[in-house]
């Protein structure tokens, strides 16, 4: 892999610090990447780890970067969704710690081939598992005007969602990248062009979300990954858009309240227990420095739950 393609983490110390990390220890990173919060997470314990990411790309750079550490880790090549099949093929009953850095890695968006990214030209593709037979050129050349301006307002937040939808549209068959870009760009108010991101970034963001179906199985993982979770351990997860940031946060929130009693009750009668505490009150976020090294981190929030103990 060449160097262009190296993986920049974000949040890195930040995330880690939240884990117990402790000897004898077995943490999962669920989105392994370029193995970056792995290898820390390795460096800083004599832990266990699980490193799982459904990207094959991922691995030939990942496991040089972790191979100090070989005889402690074990590479899966599945989605997190899947984590507990994953941990049950294992015989893996409770681990201590999990962490999902939910953003497109660098070498995603740096391998023009990916087709993820707006800037370069490439076959429209945005698919992280390369194996998966849906991928955005089927969004933009098939979806009805009706689907597209939705997946592009409810995944991109754009307010241009049914012009830039009628443009597509009228456009097909979109190949590439840039074609698609300049599209988007041009149906979009020129006053509106001027400030603010790329034209494109956010429509582009939403055909990622939809052909991923990253915030479908979003809150279904949380609630997995905390049920696994032995007495004390902690899930880290770090978002990069709203969307994303808001599952995080109200999951965490019902896990540590899950409470439905209308609030004039004098005592709880559901019986629903709280499963342990959200141990970031507010997102913590990137460090001047960290931005000025990496402007990608700009949107990044982390958020982290602790499990309760017995």
């Amino acid at each position: 892999m060449s160097e262009q393609l190296i993986h920049t983490t974000v949040l890195l110390h930040e995330t880690v610090e939240m884990l117990p990390l402790a000897e004898g220890k077995l943490f999962v990173d669920c989105t392994m990447g370029g193995g970056g919060h792995s290898s820390l997470i390795l460096q800083s314990s004599d832990a266990h780890l699980i490193a799982v990411d459904k990207d094959e790309q991922a691995f030939g750079y990942a496991k040089q970067k972790l191979a100090p550490y070989e005889d402690r880790v074990t590479f899966v090549k599945s989605d997190f969704k899947d984590i507990k099949s994953v941990l049950a093929a294992q015989g893996i009953t409770q681990i201590d710690g999990a962490v999902l850095d939910l953003g497109v890695s660098s070498f995603q968006l740096d391998d023009a081939e990916r087709g993820f990214s707006y800037m370069k030209d490439a076959p429209i593709d945005m698919r992280m598992d390369r194996d998966a037979a849906f991928s955005a050129y089927d969004v933009v050349n098939g979806y009805d005007k009706q689907q597209l301006a939705k997946v592009i307002f409810d995944y991109g937040e754009e307010k241009f969602g049914n012009r830039i939808a009628d443009a597509i549209i009228k456009n097909r068959p979109i190949e590439s990248t840039l074609q698609l870009s300049e599209v988007i760009r041009q149906a979009i108010p020129a006053a509106n062009r001027r400030t603010g991101p790329h034209p494109a970034k956010r429509t582009f963001q939403a055909l990622r979300i939809e052909v991923n179906d990253e915030l479908g199985i979003l809150q279904r993982t949380i609630e997995d990954i905390i049920d696994v979770l032995a007495p004390g351990g902690v899930i880290s997860i770090i978002t990069f858009h709203s969307l994303e940031d808001r599952i995080v946060k109200n999951t965490f929130r019902t896990a540590e309240n899950p409470c439905t009693c209308p609030p004039d009750f004098p005592q709880c009668v559901c019986g629903k227990k709280s499963k342990g505490k959200v141990i970031t009150r507010k997102p913590v976020l990137p460090s001047a420095q960290e931005l000025e090294l990496n402007p990608r981190a700009r949107s990044a929030k982390l958020r982290a739950f602790r499990k309760a103990d017995r």
